[in-house]
Order: C-alpha cells, then sequence, then structure tokens
C-alpha cells in the first residue's frame, strides 16, 4: 500500500456519488469512479482529472458477481489496495411504488441494487480494506429508511415508496450487521443520509445540491481511528434508526 489514501466510490459517475469524489479527491486521494455506464464513468474521471483531482475508472455493475470481482483486480492493478469504500450506488425502482401495488420484480431490483449489491461489493473488497491501516465503509442511506422516524407522530416523510424505503431499512440493518461481524477490526462503518438532495433519483425535486449531498460521506469516510462505527448520521448529527 502507498501512503496516498485509496478510496472508491460507487455511482460515482453523477449526483452525490461525483461529488463524493471530488470531495474525497480534493483531500490529496486516489479516487476510483466506480460505474457501469463506460461514457459516463469516462467523462466522470475526465472532469476530476481536470480538476486536478487523481482518479481512475473502475468498471462496475453492483448486481453482477463477474463485474465485482473484476472491479477489485482493477483496484489491486491501479491502485496496491484500498483503504475507504462508500457504498453510494443505488436505485428508487421508479414512482409510486404504494406496499399494495407495487410489482415484486420492482422490490427485488430495488433491494438487488440498493442491499445485495452492498454487500457483493463489500465482501469483495473487504481483503484490501483488512490490510490497510484505517479502514473506512460508509454506506449511503436515507432518512426514510429510519423505522423510529417512520412511526413518530407529527413527522412527515413524504410519499411511501415501499420498495426505496425498505431497501433503505435494510441496508441500516445491514450497517449494524457488518458492524457486529468486524468488530474486532479497526474498520470503521457507518451509514449515512445525505438529506433531500436534487438528483435524478427524485427527479431533481431536492432541495440541497449534490456536493451538501456528498458532505456526510466525506466526514464519515474521514473520521479519526476512534471515531464511531455502527451509527447512521446526517449533517445535524445522529439520526434514530
Amino acid at each position: 500500500m502507498s501512503e496516498q489514501t485509496i478510496a472508491l466510490v460507487t455511482g460515482a459517475n453523477k449526483g452525490i456519488g461525483y461529488e463524493i469524489a471530488a470531495g474525497l479527491g480534493a483531500l490529496g486521494w486516489r479516487i476510483g469512479v466506480g460505474a457501469r455506464d463506460r461514457q459516463r464513468r469516462d467523462t466522470a474521471v475526465e472532469k476530476l482529472l481536470a480538476a486536478g483531482i487523481d482518479a481512475f475508472g473502475v468498471p462496475l455493475d453492483v448486481t453482477d458477481d463477474v463485474s465485482v470481482a473484476a472491479a477489485a483486480e482493477v483496484i489491486a492493478d491501479h491502485a496496491g489496495g484500498l483503504d475507504v469504500l462508500v457504498n453510494n450506488a443505488a436505485i428508487t425502482g421508479g414512482m409510486p411504488q404504494t406496499p399494495t401495488t407495487v410489482d415484486p420484480a420492482t422490490v427485488r431490483a430495488v433491494v438487488e441494487t440498493n442491499v445485495i449489491g452492498v454487500i457483493r461489493v463489500t465482501n469483495a473488497m473487504l481483503p484490501m480494506l483488512r490490510a490497510s491501516a484505517a479502514p473506512r465503509i460508509v454506506n449511503m442511506s436515507s432518512s426514510v429508511g429510519s423505522l423510529a422516524l417512520q412511526t413518530t407522530p407529527g413527522i412527515d416523510m413524504g410519499p411511501v415508496p415501499a420498495a426505496y424505503l425498505a431497501s433503505k431499512t435494510f441496508l441500516n440493518a445491514l450497517t449494524i450487521q457488518y458492524v457486529r461481524e468486524l468488530a474486532d477490526t479497526n474498520i470503521l462503518i457507518n451509514s449515512g443520509c445525505p438529506g433531500f438532495t436534487a438528483t435524478d433519483l427524485n427527479g431533481f425535486r431536492g432541495v440541497r445540491t449534490p456536493e451538501q449531498g456528498a458532505a456526510i460521506a466525506i466526514r464519515l469516510a474521514t473520521l479519526p481511528d476512534d471515531g464511531p462505527t455502527g451509527g447512521f448520521f446526517d449533517d445535524a448529527g445522529t439520526v434514530p434508526w
């Protein structure tokens, strides 16, 4: 491993993922831009390089075992290891998604990307993260996945996107399980909520910019060695599970 911090950001070709890559790259880190669309990935890398960021493309489809295994090899070959993994890639599955009308196939597709994809990528990158002096895993979640907020009287969580919402609750539970299993390691693992950010995920209806949405991931990716693990955070602090 070199002294330069190496990070992989999934879904980094646009929106919040791109801004996470840009923010971490501005710290002098080397950034793997994970994305399945070649043209968008290449464009993102070119833009980051033009900004003086040490970035390289990582072909990555989080729903495909072969693609994820190949991505781990790319990172090992290009960077020699990995210190930080930001699991950002996600889909909504389209709207509306009320529980009584949602197509089960939509639920499967959303969970495949938003949850199983995180498992697939995390496990593939884990050997390199274990070898890092200061490994961090950031799972990009959402406050809509908070069971506490969903059941608190007077709090309006907006529409009921059954598949997407449940996938984020699932992801939060997964974060906790990884923390429990890896408790004897130095890997800090946390969930982060970017807030209601304007991206193509929500038809650009959000009130926050992608740069603002990326801030929590950058904070969790740069935690000190005595920082928290097994938490759920947004810019304001702790989000209830």
